[in-house]
């Protein structure tokens, strides 16, 4: 599994937008860990931060709108949101 800044982004975009669960979030960013090969030149801020979503589920560490702005944003990327009638 290649890991590059947009495929974690694209992970916590899904996990804000409710299309993942964090157990599935926390899940992918173990394997990707364990088994994934982090883009060379960005080795440092991709382990950080999925490191950072392995532990989103340890009560004491959670993951708040907050963690998931100042995580995208340490990969280059911002979170907006988008209100619309339903």
């Amino acid at each position: 599994m290649n890991i590059t800044k947009r495929s974690v982004a694209d992970k916590i975009a899904a996990y804000l937008q409710h299309q993942m669960t964090l157990d599935q979030l926390v899940d992918w960013a173990e394997d990707a860990l364990m088994d994934g090969q982090f883009e060379e030149r960005e080795a440092s801020a991709l382990a950080d931060v999925t490191s950072r979503l392995g532990v989103a589920d340890v009560r004491a560490f959670g993951l708040t709108w907050d963690d998931c702005e100042n995580l995208l944003r340490k990969l280059g990327f911002s979170a907006r949101v988008e209100v619309v009638s339903s």
